[in-house]
């Protein structure tokens, strides 16, 4: 008799993946661990992750290796959370014959986040909860949004969103992207600008491309130097995006207000980053995703999709 196969949940860091679904329903066919720390250690994760046949990912949280997978010789599926994952090597699970499995996904999470981001900046909320729960009182006079100018990075479904709620606020709206034309900026009713007048013209610059080779380190030290004194970064999109040293620099020096970050080069964001204690930086822990919703069709679909493995083996 063949054991059962074990599947591991990496990354859980809220204790959800069990609250979501009713993974029980293969318990007789399957042995599950959850794992809720993050570790970081190749050596460490190819330990840990070698006696299991199925793997469950979060988004980008664990990177999947051609090195780390070359070694998970039990490795017969990976689950991963959304309709792409730019930490595993695709490629390489190929060629070892493991089977990729993905999820649906809703992007609302990010756009809705995005706002949020700009208010707690702008109004300076954090820092006036803080102040209350301190027994004081106002300590600052937060910026305006009516009649300010939003420039958009990435005129996709996301920036689309974003944009609609920056003219709701009475925002004028402009937009940059490589692909971006005339019809599309149109359509979106924003006006197309070139890459250097959007970081030149915006009160509050949000980032919202896709992170591949091409866009990697796209805003750096030229585009954040072209900013106003006055004005906001924001991004959650991916952290690569931005060259963080360019962005820590500005940030240090004033010559920006402020900037909203949900993600970052290094994921959990080291004790000692910069972005965590400088004052001008309003820091969450890539929580665009992180919605209800979005873990209901994460765990929803990865339970099928693992059923629909064990299927397969059972014959």
């Amino acid at each position: 008799m063949f054991p059962r196969p074990r599947i591991a949940v990496l990354d859980d860091y809220q204790n959800a993946a069990r609250e979501f679904v009713d993974w029980s329903r293969f318990e007789d066919r399957a042995e599950m661990t959850v794992f809720n720390d993050h570790i970081t250690d190749t050596a460490a994760v190819i330990e840990r992750l070698r006696p299991f046949s199925v793997i469950c990912v979060m988004r980008e949280r664990t990177p999947l290796t051609r090195e780390i997978l070359s070694q998970l010789t039990r490795l017969k599926l990976i689950c991963s959370t959304a309709g792409r994952n730019a930490s595993i090597d695709m490629e390489a699970a190929k060629e070892l014959g493991i089977a990729v499995a993905h999820t649906g996904y809703t992007s609302h999470g990010a756009s809705e986040l995005t706002w949020a981001a700009i208010l707690g900046l702008v109004r300076q909320i954090p820092a006036e909860v803080a102040s209350v729960q301190a027994g004081g009182w106002q300590k600052t006079v937060g910026g305006d949004l009516e009649d300010r100018i939003l420039g958009i990075v990435g005129l996709g479904n996301l920036g689309k969103r974003v944009a609609a709620v920056g003219k709701a606020f009475g925002m004028e709206v402009i937009a940059w992207s490589r692909n971006i034309t005339p019809e599309r900026a149109d359509a979106a009713g924003v006006r197309m600008v070139a890459k250097d007048d959007l970081f030149r013209l915006a009160d509050v610059v949000t980032v919202h491309v896709v992170l591949s080779p091409q866009s990697h380190h796209m805003i750096g030290a030229h585009e954040l130097g072209l900013m106003k004194p006055t004005a906001y970064f924001i991004n959650t999109s991916r952290g690569p995006l931005v060259d963080e040293a360019a962005l820590i620099e500005v940030l240090r020096a004033r010559k920006i207000a402020g900037a909203a970050l949900d993600v970052f080069e290094t994921e959990p964001l080291p004790g000692d980053h910069p972005f965590r204690t400088l004052p001008n930086v309003l820091a969450t822990p890539h929580i665009g995703f992180v919605t209800r919703s979005t873990y209901e069709i994460f765990f929803r679909d990865t339970v099928a999709n693992i059923e629909a493995w064990l299927k397969t083996q059972d014959g």
